[in-house]
């Protein structure tokens, strides 16, 4: 499971990169909120947690840091900003803000896209280690 859900994540990722390209910004953000989320989901299951239904799992990923090598341990927080930064940019990226009317294309730059691909990779290449570490020690 863990694995597929590496596998989602890095095909939202390749999606991002080519919104990236096209200038679709808050495309950018929403699919690297969701390749987040998933390679968070696959940490927790790598080390013997079920994985809640909601959005944001870094409360539970700082919860359990106990169960991660000592090298994972110590980007929990980063981790876990990066889950909660993300998650809050979820509705707004993709129908913007009611209240204001305010467009996903209005609310969301080139900045905004590449902080948020930035940090999703980050993400991926620790939870992709991850992944690899624990299917050495499987075999």
């Amino acid at each position: 499971m863990a694995r597929s859900y590496v596998r989602q994540a890095e095909e939202r990722l390749h999606h991002a990169r080519e919104a990236l390209e096209r200038g679709n910004y808050p495309y950018v953000v929403r699919q690297c909120q969701e390749a987040v989320e998933l390679l968070l989901k696959a940490a927790l299951r790598l080390v013997g947690v079920e994985p809640p239904k909601w959005h944001d799992v870094g409360p539970l990923l700082k919860r359990e840091a106990a169960r991660f090598p000592d090298w994972f341990r110590g980007r929990v927080e980063v981790l876990a900003r990066v889950s909660r930064r993300l998650r809050r940019e979820r509705e707004p990226s993709m129908y913007g803000d009611e209240e204001s009317g305010a467009t996903p294309d209005e609310l969301y730059g080139r900045e905004d896209a590449e902080e948020a691909l930035r940090d999703a990779e980050l993400v991926r290449s620790l939870v992709a280690r991850l992944l690899a570490e624990h299917e050495r020690g499987a075999q």
